[in-house]
């Protein structure tokens, strides 16, 4: 029987991050099966020791080399656990990758995902960052997330209710050294209620001739559109949206829709409070394009910082620092990282 854990010493992880830049990983173990995580974590150079989880490496900045294990887990089984014919409950393991599973879900007639397309990542990092996109975000169709908990060796089930989420937030995130996420399933409906009024979603299916949608229509759109706005991390290496938008209350953003009429306001987490884009602040601030040696911002989206070939995780951070530097000096509002970063604090 095969060994459902490898082990590798000194791993380089440059082509396991999104960004490209350059890291070693002390210890990295790919691990083919979860059940196989108690016996991990007996052995002696990963015992008492928080690992750093590793999927897609789309949502991390290696600002320096990691001082814990890496573990990434590799299975990749999808399968429907339940199905009445209107609803289904999908399970799929966490290094599933994520782009892959919508389009599958879309092929099997599931619909919910389609604005969450293109996304990069695994199965796995979705909940603990509650991924979202074009006015959807996925703890809308999470129906529970399994977990393995190192300290103690107990696997959990939290239900979605048990998850904390919130804007690009969970308890995962909150606690990120305590739980492994191992599989996620799903509530999906076959009767889609499709959202299209975001981000020029509407337009794009105008476009592209589209008058009655469907799901799948709905995430061709949605992929045309983030083509066009962010950079192929294979062609430039990039984490996707490096800020998160920020959430301030109704006074804060009236004031500041006053003072520029021009600044989109969304939504916030509740009646007082709004959301703001980031990438408005940030390209009012004139950083869309900027370029410092390799590090640099996508001239076609502000939010998103671009390595153009040799640029190190440090470098990249600097520059994010410079960025929310001045947007809080000219508009008094914070912006924060969306991706973890490794190796040096925000």
């Amino acid at each position: 029987m095969t060994d459902p854990i490898r082990v590798l010493h000194g791993a380089p992880l440059r082509s396991r991050n999104t960004f490209g830049v350059a890291a070693t990983a002390p210890l990295l173990a790919e691990v083919a099966d979860a059940t196989a995580l108690p016996d991990l974590f007996a052995r002696s150079e990963f015992a008492g020791r928080a690992p750093l989880v590793l999927g897609g490496g789309s949502n991390l900045l290696f600002a320096g080399d990691p001082d814990v294990p890496l573990l990434a887990l590799t299975r990749q089984d999808v399968r429907i656990v339940r199905d009445d014919g209107d609803m289904a409950i999908v399970r799929a393991d966490a290094g599933v990758p994520w782009h892959g599973f919508v389009m599958r879900m879309l092929d099997e007639g599931f619909a919910g995902l389609e604005n969450l397309s293109l996304i990069p990542g695994t199965v796995g990092a979705a909940p603990i960052q509650n991924i979202g996109a074009y006015g959807v975000e996925v703890r809308e169709f999470i129906h529970a997330v399994e977990s393995f908990e190192p300290a103690t060796g107990r696997v959990h089930r939290f239900d979605a209710g048990q998850c904390a989420f919130a804007y690009r937030d969970s308890v995962f995130k909150h606690e990120p050294d305590r739980f492994i996420v191992t599989a996620v399933e799903f509530a999906l409906p076959r009767t889609p209620s499709l959202k299209l009024d975001y981000a020029g979603i509407g337009d794009e299916l105008i476009s592209m001739g589209i008058a009655s949608p469907t799901p799948r229509d709905v995430a061709q759109a949605v992929i045309a559109i983030r083509r066009r706005k962010l950079p192929d991390p294979a062609v430039l290496g990039n984490a996707g949206s490096f800020f998160k938008n920020p959430i301030v209350p109704v006074a804060q953003a009236e004031a500041l829709q006053a003072e520029h009429p021009g600044m989109p306001v969304f939504r916030g987490n509740g009646p007082e409070t709004r959301k703001l884009s980031a990438a408005w602040f940030i390209d009012a601030s004139g950083w869309k394009g900027h370029r410092d040696g390799d590090a640099g911002v996508a001239p076609t989206h502000a939010l998103v910082l671009v390595n153009h070939g040799n640029a190190s995780g440090d470098e990249l951070l600097t520059l994010a620092r410079r960025i929310a530097d001045s947007v809080r000096t000219r508009f008094a509002v914070s912006i924060e990282p969306e991706p973890r970063i490794v190796g040096a604090s925000w």
